[in-house]
């Protein structure tokens, strides 16, 4: 038994066992797990296995209907993600120091920015530096953070101050107002000094939890003393939330650069302004604190700055 425990203590886990069981603990479900990291669920599962057989612990826990993940196996977790994040930085700042703005770079965007900043992104990627290989992630904040933090992304592109718990560097590229979209027989439709706590007499229709935009409505309203919170209309998307508003539902916030696409889509809306100072939000871009790579995100951010100035925004910097 001595010999049994002495063999197993010299011997380390390999990162692909840490890598599976990491993901298998993120799923929760070994099939999501396999296809999480593009493996075959036989070998994550082998994967797992031979990772128990090496710590000599059982990590997880195997039902016909779900995954259980031991107490022991939880602080494993941790251990195998900040492995996994070294790793990843490891090779990221080798990479870097080879070869500036070139190779993969994972590029989280929120869907509040996707539709309306992506075709600029990979415009400025694919002119200007056609060796960078974008891969790009469309996520809520919550779980872009989360990949930011555990290395499966290296730059985000999200509304700031993003939150979170993990060292992270913000990287600010512009301003941009809030627009109040209304239906186009609406009293308020098409002015442009409309006060805020005019939002005290609208149905003002919301995005579903998790998305960062739904929290700065939720705070502008409460700053005015409105509490839109209890309205029973959720949707997923803005391109949903103004077919509600063009069906008479009730009216929204739409970022500036969102308006032009969205109302193109929705026809029948009807754009009023703030009075200055207008509410709205920050966007930019978030890396690691402490990123290899800082010099190449500074420099990508200038370019970015410049291909973004035609849009309806205050460029920061």
């Amino acid at each position: 038994m001595a010999k049994s425990t002495a063999s197993r203590s010299s011997r380390a886990p390999s990162v692909a066992q840490l890598r599976a069981f990491a993901a298998v603990v993120d799923h929760r479900h070994f099939r999501d797990a396999a296809a999480a990291i593009g493996t075959s669920q036989p070998a994550l599962s082998g994967a797992v296995a031979a990772l128990e057989e090496t710590l000599g612990a059982q990590l997880v826990e195997r039902t016909t209907r779900r995954v259980i993940i031991t107490p022991l196996g939880e602080r494993v977790a941790e251990h195998a993600r900040r492995v996994l994040a070294s790793l990843h930085s490891l090779t990221e700042e080798v990479e870097a120091a080879r070869r500036p703005l070139t190779g993969p770079l994972h590029f989280g965007v929120i869907p509040t920015v996707a539709p309306y900043l992506l075709p600029a992104v990979l415009r400025l990627a694919r002119d200007s530096y056609p060796d960078l290989e974008l891969q790009v992630h469309e996520e809520r904040t919550g779980s872009l953070l989360e990949g930011l933090a555990d290395g499966r992304l290296d730059l985000l592109l999200l509304a700031l101050p993003a939150g979170g718990g993990h060292p992270v560097r913000e990287i600010p590229l512009y301003d941009e107002d809030f627009i109040l979209v209304t239906p186009p027989d609406h009293p308020l439709a098409g002015r442009t000094d409309v006060p805020r706590d005019a939002l005290l007499d609208l149905d003002l229709l919301l995005l579903e939890e998790g998305h960062c935009l739904r929290d700065q409505a939720l705070d502008i309203c409460r700053d005015v003393g409105a509490d839109p919170a209890a309205a029973a209309t959720r949707a997923a998307g803005l391109s949903t939330l103004v077919q509600l508003v063009a069906g008479g539902l009730g009216a929204t916030l739409l970022p500036a650069t969102a308006l032009d696409v969205e109302s193109g889509r929705a026809g029948r809306l009807a754009a009023t302004r703030f009075a200055a100072p207008a509410p709205g939000r920050r966007i930019g871009l978030l890396c690691r604190a402490g990123s290899a790579r800082t010099a190449e995100y500074d420099r990508f951010a200038a370019s970015l700055r410049e291909v973004l100035r035609p849009l309806p925004v205050r460029i920061i910097g």
